[in-house]
């Protein structure tokens, strides 16, 4: 008897001992006790629209709360309180990958409502050039509370401060952005911004994109060092995190075409929403219950999701900040990607799909530009304006973002940016026999519009993304173009023997190989990589090597560097740098 109650003494210390340390570290992690059923953040903090004096701190929960704050400065002392509002549109689906649901169709079968709140506070009274620690909490209805790790966080950095930038786009959860992420900070340590050309994810309204998406390489996460993308090469895995970036640096994006919704809800999955977006004239002649911009298309995720600098004409979708020693103006130029295929089971760039032939309301009305930047339209006039602004003028560096290309050697320049003219054929009986879609090259508006204002406004930078590989042009007035998105995967370079797919017989004389605005690529001028006969490529279009670029405005110089993800324990090398032009 007295062995089984010295055996229960000790199993009842032992487990008090258990007890005792499960809620020190419930504490050191969670900063509170009662963790009964653990609150969790769905995000880190990250920082968006800093000012000389303050900054906006942004989290999300998949709770509302009672109490959401900031505390930050010497021994976190201040304290922040934040503004809570709830995402209005973020759903999963069949085809999510999130929580339980590994394949489609396991959990959801359509578009279910997915409850986020967003938190927003303003830290202010700072100082140019000093950073501060901060942390975030987050206490829930029942009491439970949860915060994150100490950060630090700085005002908009004066003219004259040595900053680093990380320029990229086209994460789109895809499979080398968490290496990515991970090797900018182990090579370039923290940034001080980033300036992102669009697409951040596949679909805009999928929730678990941007937070949690099980394969591990949602958004959020991969800029946040919080991500889990396994890799696997020779039968060796290894698993990337991303980077702890954004927690620290303010981040400015534009839109790409992936930030855009079709119409709303009238398809069975949010993929098939993303696919549906309509001109806005043709919404207007369709009879419909819905809003204008629920019967076309919207960027409402997008916009709830960021706080971004405001221009009066454009909101958040186009605008111009003050950084440092930048002035960094932000277009909207994207349209709807549609397949170059000429499969007739599907509407395309050039054709409607056979099967909607005589179903207007299905048509996809080819390349849909989603707002004007034509000469005369209100984005251009804003432009103008801007570029003649003493913000702009005074500025050492004058750099344009936006996310479709002027200059590549990718896909998707092709056809022209314009406006499609549609051409409908018809049989001796005017029934409709075709649908299809020509883009005159000399209506290109970027090529036409935008870019001889940028020369004329010695812009230093033009930077943009969405054909998912690396190459830089220069003009003849010493005007740099580069595209960075060779970050997850690519789908190839319309170069050598490799070819755009483009319509034979069509009006316009669609281009197969090369720039087809009549650039030569650059070179890379430290390290480029050989092609299979053995000459230097000036481009890097790979799904084994992944691609970052850093704006270093101490020296004016844009080095971009590449990491082979078949070979994990690799240095990351430099293979390009120039400097822009004083």
């Amino acid at each position: 008897m007295l062995k089984r109650k010295s055996s229960r003494k000790f199993l009842s210390v032992a487990m008090l001992v258990l007890v005792i340390c499960f809620t020190l570290v419930s504490v050191h992690l969670f900063g509170q006790t009662n963790m009964t059923s653990a609150p969790q953040l769905l995000t880190d903090p990250f920082l968006q629209l800093p000012t000389e004096t303050s900054v906006r701190v942004v989290w999300f929960t998949e709770f509302a709360g009672v109490n959401h704050t900031v505390t930050y400065g010497e021994n976190l002392k201040q304290t922040a309180k934040a503004n809570t509002t709830k995402l209005s549109r973020t759903r999963e689906d069949q085809e999510s990958k999130v929580a339980n649901q590994t394949k489609d169709g396991e959990v959801y079968q359509k578009p279910v409502q997915r409850d986020i709140w967003r938190h927003e506070a303003e830290v202010t009274g700072l100082t140019p050039g000093v950073r501060v620690n901060y942390r975030i909490m987050s206490v829930r209805e029942d009491d439970e509370s949860v915060r994150s790790d100490v950060f630090s966080l700085a005002a908009t950095p004066k003219s004259g401060t040595p900053l680093k930038i990380l320029l990229t786009s086209d994460h789109q959860l895809k499979p080398m952005t968490a290496a990515n992420l991970q090797k900018v900070v182990e090579t370039i340590g923290r940034v001080d911004g980033v300036w992102f050309a669009g697409d951040l994810v596949n679909v805009s309204d999928r929730a678990s994109e941007w937070f949690d998406d099980n394969q591990g390489g949602a958004l959020f996460p991969g800029l946040q060092g919080r991500a889990k993308y396994e890799m696997t090469h020779n039968d060796v895995k290894t698993t990337y995190i991303g980077g702890q970036i954004i927690q620290h640096a303010p981040m400015f994006t534009c839109i790409g075409n992936h930030e855009v919704m079709g119409r709303f809800a009238r398809v069975g999955s949010l993929n098939g929403e993303f696919d549906d977006p309509i001109p806005r004239a043709v919404a207007q002649k369709l009879s419909s219950d819905k809003s204008l911009i629920d019967n076309s298309f919207n960027t409402n995720t997008y916009e709830e999701i960021f706080t971004l600098p405001n221009s009066k004409e454009g909101g958040k979708k186009y605008y111009a900040v003050s950084f440092g020693d930048a002035r960094l103006v932000v277009l909207y130029i994207t349209n709807m990607w549609r397949t170059p295929s000429f499969n007739e089971k599907y509407k395309g760039r050039y054709q409607e799909a056979e099967k909607d032939l005589n179903n207007p309301e299905n048509w996809g009305y080819g390349q849909v530009i989603y707002e004007p930047i034509a000469k005369g339209s209100k984005q251009y006039n804003w432009l103008e304006a801007e570029l003649n602004s003493p913000e702009f003028k005074q500025a050492k560096y004058k750099v344009v973002m936006f996310h479709h290309p002027p200059h590549t050697l990718g896909d998707n320049i092709v056809p022209a940016y314009t406006e499609p003219t549609q051409i409908i054929e018809r049989d001796s009986d005017n029934n409709i026999k075709a649908v299809r879609y020509e883009y005159p090259k000399d209506a290109d508006y970027i090529i036409r519009d935008v870019v001889p204002l940028l020369e004329a406004a010695d812009v230093q930078l033009v930077f943009y993304g969405h054909s998912h590989l690396w190459n830089r042009f220069v003009s003849s007035s010493g005007m740099h173009f580069l595209e960075t998105s060779n970050v997850g995967n690519t789908y190839g370079a319309a170069w050598g023997d490799r070819k755009r797919e483009v319509p034979i017989g069509y009006q316009e004389d669609y281009v197969k190989l090369g720039d087809p605005n009549g650039l030569e690529p650059m070179l890379p001028t430290i390290s480029p990589l050989l092609g299979e006969d053995g000459k230097p490529m000036p481009y890097i279009a790979s799904n084994d090597i992944t691609v970052f670029s850093i704006f270093d405005m101490g020296t004016g110089m844009i080095s971009s560097y590449r990491f082979d993800t078949r070979k994990p324990d690799s240095e990351v090398l430099k293979f390009d740098e120039f400097k822009l032009k004083l």
